[in-house]
């Protein structure tokens, strides 16, 4: 199981957050990943970026998802960190 959990702050929010958020909700939907990734929201995280939004997988924390770079971002770290959670 891996913890994803999208920034909400004013920044994130005004430069896509809320899209991230439908856009992570949707493809754990569609994947059949609830029981593995749990989401969640928190307010800024302090590592604000002039683009996109900042997203902490695990321990480790992400700058400049946008909704064009999610796919890459979902296939490049989400799906790799999953993979790991379940071997260990």
């Amino acid at each position: 199981m891996i913890f994803v959990e999208v920034c909400v702050g004013s920044s994130c929010h005004l430069k896509g957050a809320p899209e991230i958020v439908e856009q992570l909700q949707r493809r754990i939907a569609e994947e059949k990943l609830e029981d593995d990734i749990i989401l969640s929201g928190s307010f800024c995280t302090g590592r604000c970026n002039r683009v996109g939004v900042t997203i902490t997988v695990g321990d480790d924390v992400y700058t400049g998802i946008t909704p064009e770079t999610f796919s890459d971002f979902w296939r490049d770290t989400i799906i790799p960190a999953l993979e790991k959670s379940k071997e260990a």
